[in-house]
């Protein structure tokens, strides 16, 4: 599974991306607004922190329009994957992209129905927004579920991005799933990170090591390096 981080956040993106586990980010109006930062600055940075895909997003509600900014957001950096919401203009702007070699990720999925179309609309990325489907009382997973097992039918490229990740459970439900990316917030990202048995666990064995004779580690063994042997 290919982990995004979803925000615009440098510090969060910086401290995800030095663990060594991020392929990629995606952002959104909303999130960007949230920094109060340049726009197309923001972008390239987080490009250039995560080496690897970033949504950016149209917010033109035109095909033509969705085109212009799309010809202009590309010119930001090599690593940008243009966002678009999705509505018939956005297939329409989709379809030319994906014509023409752009990547696209087409956002605000949120049935089978709308991911089938944006496939066939070429999209390299569908983002169904399983918190979202599950605060209207539906089950935000099972069309998550339905999602993966047409496109596996149908044998498309288009990869399945769950998106509106809220909680650790959902992570897990995207995992077995077999969901292509999962995006989440830094906050997800950190609480996987975290076991109490694990926590438990370190902190007996630095109790232990407290016993051992010697000045720490490092020390140890740099005098033990030092003494002759043989």
């Amino acid at each position: 599974m290919k982990l995004f981080i979803d925000t615009a956040n440098l510090t969060e993106i910086r401290e995800a991306a030095s663990w060594g586990i991020l392929d990629g980010c995606t952002t959104n109006p909303s999130l960007i607004a949230r920094e109060g930062r340049d726009f197309a600055e923001a972008i390239w940075e987080i490009c250039e922190i995560v080496q690897g895909p970033v949504s950016a997003e149209v917010v033109a509600q035109d095909a033509e329009g969705m085109l212009r900014e799309a010809a202009l957001l590309k010119q930001i950096h090599e690593h940008v994957v243009i966002k678009i919401p999705m509505c018939h203009e956005g297939l329409k702007a989709t379809r030319a992209l994906a014509d023409e070699g752009t990547p696209v990720n087409v956002t605000l999925i949120f049935s089978v129905n709308q991911a089938l179309l944006a496939a066939k609309a070429g999209a390299a990325y569908v983002s169904p927004f399983v918190g979202r489907i599950d605060d209207t009382g539906n089950d935000g997973m099972g069309v998550l579920a339905d999602i993966i097992n047409v496109f596996d039918h149908y044998y498309f490229d288009t990869e399945v991005l769950a998106a509106s990740i809220r909680h650790t459970a959902h992570m897990l439900d995207a995992q077995r799933l077999g969901s292509h990316v999962a995006t989440l917030p830094f906050k997800v990202l950190k609480q996987m990170v975290h076991h109490p048995l694990t926590d438990k666990g370190n902190a007996a064995f630095l109790a232990d090591w407290a016993t051992v004779p010697g000045d720490g580690l490092e020390s140890t063994v740099s005098a033990f390096l030092q003494r002759p042997r043989g």
